[in-house]
């Protein structure tokens, strides 16, 4: 299984930006998808999260601003960034819960990261 991020790069402050994360390989079925981000000298911290149902979860710092969703024919999350804010930038990593073989066993995969930069 494969996690391909796309999406990122440099951006005012205010701007948007549309990340994108294609699952590919060996998947049976998908459970949560999400997105991190990690800044320099920081934690790798939780932004946002989309389950199977459609049922989304988002860190108080980007409520109201960033939206999550996802297509389930196409094994992609999507994250829309809004009124993007300086300490928004990093680097955003895509993750998903995928049962790969109807093993009803789940297993986290990650993807490569995609940079978001947002500075004047």
């Amino acid at each position: 299984v494969q996690l391909q991020a796309s999406g990122g790069g440099l951006v005012q402050p205010g701007g948007s930006l549309r990340l994108s994360c294609a699952a590919s390989g060996a998947i049976f079925s998908i459970n949560a998808m999400g997105w991190y981000r990690q800044a320099p000298g920081k934690r790798r911290e939780l932004v946002a999260t989309i389950n199977g149902g459609g049922g989304t979860y988002y860190a108080d710092s980007v409520k109201g601003r960033f939206t999550i969703s996802r297509d389930n024919a196409k094994n992609t999350v999507y994250l829309q960034m809004k009124s993007l804010k300086p300490e928004d930038t990093a680097v955003y990593f895509c993750n998903a819960a995928i049962d790969q073989y109807g093993s009803r066993s789940y297993r986290d995969f990650w993807g490569q990261g995609t940079q978001v930069t947002v500075s004047s």
